[in-house]
């Protein structure tokens, strides 16, 4: 055990410290390293949220070009109110990407084949990923958009999952499944597992759209499509990245 004095007040220093102090010495002298080392972890720590983003226009964002069309007639909803317009909102939740948007109704007539099926996506890891029709909760799975083609069928299956900074992404967990999205490349592989049938589709364009697009719920019934939707800038949900892919033979 090893004592200092301050102004001839004996006073216990613990280790590494454990030594004779001179009178007079100020004890603050070694509690700088320590709050140097509390600061240079706050800006690591701030650094690492920021960087994706920043690393995102940088190398992806400028590459994205952005897609601003009119509201679709069909979608629209004249209450004023847009797809992610809503404070405090729980994004987890698909029903609040559209707030103010008129919700399917539970009435709607059961679908032909299974309301469950899966997606895989080899470059980013992503293996038989559950897909639902119909459901809200991003949590628990991927969403395919209600009132949106099935996968095989003529249109567009939309497909909603979630994301957060990509430094968190685990293929596994579906609150970052989407997280890595950005990094696909044109002619990219998506398999569909649905009802027994594997369907291969290539990505087509890739492109960002603002909230209030609402144009990528669109049905196009001259072929087979899938779209893919996640929020971007990486950790955020400013905007809409939208990746849209086309069937082809296996």
């Amino acid at each position: 055990m090893s004592y200092g004095y301050i102004k001839n007040q004996p006073i216990y220093v613990p280790p590494p410290y454990g030594k004779k102090i001179m009178a007079g010495t100020n004890i603050s002298t070694y509690r700088r390293p320590l709050a140097s080392l509390f600061f240079a972890a706050g800006i690591f720590l701030l650094l690492s949220a920021f960087w994706p983003m920043l690393s995102f226009q940088i190398n992806y964002g400028r590459s994205l070009e952005p897609v601003v069309s009119p509201l679709s007639a069909v979608f629209y909803n004249r209450s004023g109110n847009i797809l992610g317009q809503s404070n405090q909102a729980d994004f987890t939740q698909l029903d609040n990407w559209f707030v103010g948007q008129t919700t399917p109704s539970n009435n709607e007539p059961a679908i032909v084949g299974s309301e469950t099926y899966y997606l895989s996506i080899p470059k980013l890891k992503i293996d038989n990923a559950q897909v639902k029709y119909g459901s809200m909760d991003l949590k628990k799975s991927l969403i395919q958009y209600p009132q949106t083609a099935l996968p095989g069928q003529l249109g567009n299956p939309v497909i909603f999952g979630h994301s957060v900074l990509p430094q968190f992404f685990n293929p596994k967990s579906y609150l970052t499944i989407f997280s890595t999205l950005y990094k696909l490349k044109l002619g990219d592989e998506i398999f569909i597992d649905y009802d027994s049938v594997k369907y291969k589709y290539l990505v087509d364009e890739i492109y960002e759209v603002k909230p209030t697009d609402l144009s990528v719920l669109e049905q196009r019934f001259d072929n087979r499509y899938l779209t893919l939707i996640t929020c971007t800038p990486p950790g955020t949900y400013l905007r809409r990245l939208i990746v849209k892919t086309r069937i082809v033979d296996l």
